[in-house]
C-alpha cells in the first residue's frame, strides 16, 4: 500500500468518525429535547386535571359568569389536544408552536376567570378554591421551569445542527430546528387582563 493510499484511508476514516460523532450528537439533543417536554408533559398533565375542578367548584358562586368557566374549559380542551400532538413530536415545529399558542389561550382565560372571582369574596373565601388556586400556581410555576429547561435543550441542538460542518450532517440527515416555548407572542399579549364589571 502506498503512502497516498494509507492516507487517503486515514483522512477518509477520519471523516467517517467525525460523521457518525456529529450524527450521534444531534440524535443525543434531540433525545435530550423530547426528555425536557415530556416533563413539561408531566406538569401540563397535572394542570389540565386541575382545571375542571376548579371551575366545577367555581360554578356555585359564578352562575352567572358561565360564557368565562366555559371559555377556560374549551381552553383547556384545546390546550390538551396541541399537548397531545406536540408530545408525539416534541421537536417538530408546528405542533410546538400550536401547544405555544393554545397555553396562551388558556393562560388568558385562566387570567379571566381569576379576575372575574376576584370580584366575588365568598368565592375568594372558599377552601376547596383557594386550595386549587394554590396548586394551580404552584404548577404553574414548575411548567415555567420546565419550559425553561425545554427551551435551553431547543438552544443546544439548534445550535449544533446550525453550526458548520455538523450542518452538513443535518442537512443530510433531515435535524430541522425546533421550536422554543414561549410564553407570549406579542406585545398585546403581554398586556395585564382587563376585567369590566
Amino acid at each position: 500500500m502506498s503512502t497516498q493510499s494509507l492516507v487517503l484511508v486515514v483522512v477518509c476514516a477520519l471523516l467517517l468518525f467525525w460523521a457518525v460523532g456529529a450524527y450521534n450528537r444531534l440524535v443525543r439533543l434531540k433525545n435530550i429535547i423530547a426528555n425536557a417536554f415530556g416533563q413539561i408533559d408531566v406538569q401540563l398533565k397535572r394542570r389540565y386535571d386541575l382545571i375542571p375542578n376548579l371551575v366545577e367548584a367555581a360554578k356555585k358562586y359564578l352562575q352567572h359568569e358561565r360564557d368565562t368557566l366555559e371559555a377556560v374549559i374549551s381552553a383547556r380542551n384545546q390546550a390538551r389536544v396541541a399537548s397531545d400532538a406536540a408530545r408525539n413530536r416534541p421537536t417538530h415545529a408546528p405542533e410546538v408552536m400550536a401547544l405555544a399558542v393554545a397555553e396562551q389561550a388558556l393562560d388568558g382565560s385562566l387570567a379571566r376567570l381569576f379576575a372575574v372571582a376576584e370580584a366575588y369574596p365568598e368565592l375568594k373565601a372558599d377552601d376547596t378554591i383557594r386550595e386549587l388556586s394554590e396548586e394551580l400556581t404552584s404548577t404553574e410555576n414548575k411548567v415555567a421551569f420546565a419550559r425553561q429547561a425545554y427551551n435551553d435543550s431547543v438552544l443546544d441542538y439548534n445550535n449544533a445542527q446550525a453550526q458548520f460542518p455538523a450542518l452538513l450532517i443535518a442537512r443530510v440527515f433531515g435535524f430541522a430546528p425546533s421550536a422554543m416555548l414561549q410564553a407570549t407572542q406579542s406585545a398585546e399579549e403581554r398586556q395585564a387582563v382587563r376585567i369590566q364589571i
